[in-house]
């Protein structure tokens, strides 16, 4: 089965503010350094490390692609990587890799640029559960309750149970997602993520996978703190077992 990871990471992260980056002058959160390398390298290993993998795509704003293609061409990944041009936009951005992909491409992931501490486990089971089911998401069940507000009084209690919040990867069958941006396209609609895309053509439930919440997305200063806990815990020696 070929699979196929896009990583659209054209953002500006007008939530990051002004910080440290291996390019120069940047405040893109992709491109903050998490122990001395940018936060996409990162998440491009977790992809790269996988043998579901086929190819790896990433999506950068013009300017970006050629430090990037140097970049991923400096670590001889196990994995094809490729960097193309990305929009103004995610979902621009992700229909712009999607036009790359060999038509014998079987299942498409999309996954966030600054999610780097996904993990091969979480990997397998959403690829398995969208080869069944066509389409599948990684998500995490909510813990703090949720309400439904209307200037800025509360209109009701939502019940967690059916609720999840959505992750990446997102993954789908090549025509599936490349039908679902077609129509989105056509209608004018702009999706949060491709499963609203895919949830639009109603033709297959979208199956979801429960994660992690170390899992984070990483979009303001302070999930910063926490993404350098979490990759200390990844690197750190692990104790033989007794």
């Amino acid at each position: 089965m070929k699979v196929s990871v896009i990583i659209p990471a054209a953002g500006l992260g007008t939530r990051m503010g002004r910080g440290t980056a291996e390019k120069s002058g940047t405040s893109r959160k992709q491109f903050m350094l998490l122990n001395g390398e940018p936060i996409l390298l990162h998440t491009v290993r977790k992809f790269a490390a996988s043998p579901r993998i086929s190819e790896i795509v990433i999506a950068l704003r013009a300017e970006d692609v050629e430090w990037a293609s140097d970049l991923m061409n400096r670590q001889r990944f196990a994995r094809a990587v490729r960097v193309v041009e990305g929009g103004d936009s995610r979902q621009q951005s992700v229909e712009n890799a999607l036009a790359t992909l060999a038509s014998d491409t079987d299942l498409v992931a999309v996954h966030d640029a600054v999610r780097p501490f996904i993990d091969l486990e979480t990997i397998d089971k959403v690829i398995d559960a969208a080869a069944e089911a066509g389409a599948a998401i990684v998500g995490i069940i909510p813990v703090d309750t949720v309400k439904q507000v209307h200037l800025n009084k509360i209109r009701q209690t939502i019940s967690r149970e059916r609720l999840v919040l959505a992750q990446t990867p997102q993954v789908f069958q090549l025509d599936l997602l490349r039908e679902a941006f077609a129509r989105a396209s056509a209608d004018q609609f702009i999706g949060t993520d491709e499963a609203s895309l895919v949830e639009r053509l109603e033709r297959v439930e979208v199956s979801v996978v429960l994660g992690s919440d170390r899992n984070i997305k990483i979009t303001k200063p302070t999930d910063m703190d926490l993404a350098r806990l979490l990759l200390a815990q990844e690197t750190a020696p692990r104790e033989p077992a007794v």
